[in-house]
């Protein structure tokens, strides 16, 4: 009966302890932005000590200004000036504009990552795992593959944020009938949490 009550514990109180720890880290990373404003203008000088928090409040409204300003014609000028300039600079045009690439893929509306759930076959042939579709092959990768393939992610578990890049045969691909939310769960929990039950399907369309 102790046994029963210390793991009934454990439940309880390990996602709170790991949901606050990630918060409190999370706070605490976002309000090192406060070091961008001059001495004077931080909260600790005119109230007399720090504010938890405030970091989060700066950096949602620096995101929210440079959204506003990025989507008039003044400041799509400045970007593009911006990115002339960086793009001058041999190791820091070739790290921008890497990460240009993927932030424009992952974070566009229009864009194709994350945007389906998939089965895929791997690491081999009767073993299965859940990948997300991220697009199709492009660029020379194409002349050497014979046949419609996709371009797929597939996640580790636990951490969903490290995985492989593999490009596989379209026919050899299930998409399911199951949001990227609902997936990213189901990979999370090592399939303990595991999403309603609904019939696959083949995929059939991966441009939308």
């Amino acid at each position: 009966m102790i046994k029963k009550y210390f793991f009934t514990g454990l439940l309880v109180l390990v996602p709170l302890i790991i949901t606050v720890w990630v918060l409190a880290t999370l706070i605490n990373t976002l309000d090192q932005s406060l070091l961008l404003l001059p001495a004077a203008w931080r909260p600790k000088e005119f109230l007399g000590q720090d504010i938890p928090g405030f970091g989060v409040v700066l950096t949602l409204v620096t995101i929210f200004v440079t959204g506003l300003i990025a989507t008039n014609i003044f400041g799509q000028q400045l970007i593009a000036l911006w990115e002339g300039l960086l793009s001058r600079v041999p190791v820091v045009k070739s790290i921008y504009s890497s990460v240009k690439q993927v932030s424009d893929t992952l974070f566009s509306d229009s864009g194709n990552a994350f945007r389906k759930a998939l089965l895929v076959q791997y690491p081999r042939q009767g073993s299965w795992t859940i990948a997300f579709l991220t697009g199709t092959p492009s660029g020379d990768v194409v002349n050497h593959l014979h046949g419609e393939y996709v371009s797929v992610y597939v996640p580790t578990t636990p951490n969903p944020t490290s995985g492989f890049f593999l490009m596989m045969p379209k026919s050899d691909v299930i998409e399911l009938d199951m949001s990227v939310d609902q997936a990213l769960k189901y990979i999370i929990s090592m399939g303990v949490v595991a999403p309603n039950e609904v019939p696959p399907k083949i995929l059939t369309d991966y441009t939308d």
